[in-house]
C-alpha cells in the first residue's frame, strides 16, 4: 500500500487549514497513495483557546474532511479539536474514506515540559485500529509515542501500521528524541510508523509555550529503517509499505510473542 505523510503549517483559521487538507490530500491522491496522514492540530495550532475552534464530529469541518476524502477517493487521517462535555476539549484525529469513518481521541496528555494540555483537554480511553485497503492502521497523538505500551496493544489488535500525528514541542533534543521515538516504537510493536509531524514554524506563541511543531515526520519500517524523512518546511512523504515485512518482522524479532508478564514489586519475594 502506497501512503502519503503530509507534514502541514497549521493557522488558527480552520478553513484555510481545510484549504491545506484539500491541497496535500489532491497531491498525495495524484502521486497514488491510498492513505494520507495530517499531524495533530490540523484543524487549528495550539496557542489558541480551542474550546471556541472545537466542532463535534458531525460539525462542518470535519463534513468537509469527508468531503475532501469522497472527492478524491483516498482515506484522511486528521487532527482536530471536539468539545468533552466539560468546558474542555478532546484533542481528536478523523479517519475518513471509502469503507471507513472513525475517530480517535488522545489518551496520554502532554503534561509535561512546562505544558500542560490537561487543563483545556480531555483524555480518551480506548485504542482504535482501522482498516484501509486491506491493511490495518493504528491511531495515536503526539504524547502517546512516550507510551510503549499503546503501540503493543495497537499491534495486538492487528495494527500494521500505526500513525503518529503530532504538533511536537520544541527544545534541545527534542527533534532528535521525535524520530528516536518513531523508529522505537516500530521496533517494540514491529509495524510500520508513520510519523506526521507539523512543519517548524520558526517562531513560537511565547505566551503560551505550546507545542507548535518541529518537522522531522518520517515513516519507519517494521525492523526500525527510515523509510523516508522530512525536513523543517512543510512537505508530502510517498512511501510504499508491504505487510508481509511486519509478519517477518513478527517472526524475526517476536518481541510480541516472547513478552512474558513479570512480578509486581508488592508481590515479590525478599531476599533469604
Amino acid at each position: 500500500m502506497r501512503i502519503a505523510v503530509a507534514q502541514i503549517l497549521s493557522g488558527t483559521d480552520p478553513a484555510a487549514n481545510l484549504q491545506l487538507v484539500r491541497h496535500y490530500t489532491s497531491q498525495a491522491a495524484d502521486a497514488g497513495a491510498t492513505l494520507v496522514i495530517f499531524p495533530e492540530a490540523t484543524m487549528c495550532r495550539f496557542g489558541v483557546p480551542l474550546a471556541r475552534i472545537a466542532e463535534p464530529l458531525d460539525g462542518s469541518w470535519a463534513n468537509e474532511v469527508r468531503r475532501i476524502a469522497a472527492d478524491t477517493g483516498i482515506t484522511v487521517i486528521a487532527g482536530m479539536f471536539t468539545p468533552a462535555g466539560d468546558g474542555r476539549v478532546t484533542n481528536t484525529l478523523i479517519a475518513t474514506g471509502p469503507g471507513t469513518d472513525a475517530h480517535y481521541h488522545k489518551i496520554h496528555l502532554y503534561d509535561a515540559f512546562g505544558f500542560t494540555e490537561s487543563r483545556t483537554v480531555a483524555p480518551g480511553h480506548e485504542p482504535v485500529v482501522i482498516s484501509v485497503s486491506g491493511v490495518r492502521v493504528g491511531l495515536s497523538i503526539c504524547y502517546d509515542i512516550r507510551f510503549p505500551g499503546l503501540y503493543t496493544e495497537l499491534a495486538r489488535r492487528g495494527a500494521q501500521l500505526i500513525a503518529v500525528c503530532a504538533s511536537w514541542g520544541a527544545g534541545p533534543g527534542k527533534l532528535e528524541q521525535w524520530t528516536l521515538l518513531a523508529r522505537a516504537r516500530a521496533l517494540d510493536s514491529t509495524s510500520y510508523i508513520a510519523a506526521a509531524g507539523q512543519a517548524d514554524p520558526g517562531c513560537r506563541p511565547a505566551e503560551s509555550g505550546a507545542p507548535t511543531g518541529v518537522g522531522g515526520s518520517a515513516v519507519v519500517s517494521p525492523f526500525g529503517e527510515v523509510m523516508a524523512a522530512a525536513g523543517a518546511e512543510p512537505q508530502l512523504l510517498i512511501a510504499d509499505i508491504d505487510p508481509g515485512r511486519v509478519a517477518a518482522a513478527r517472526d524475526t524479532i517476536a518481541v510480541l510473542r516472547n513478552q512474558a508478564d513479570f512480578a509486581h514489586l508488592d508481590k515479590a519475594e525478599s531476599p533469604r
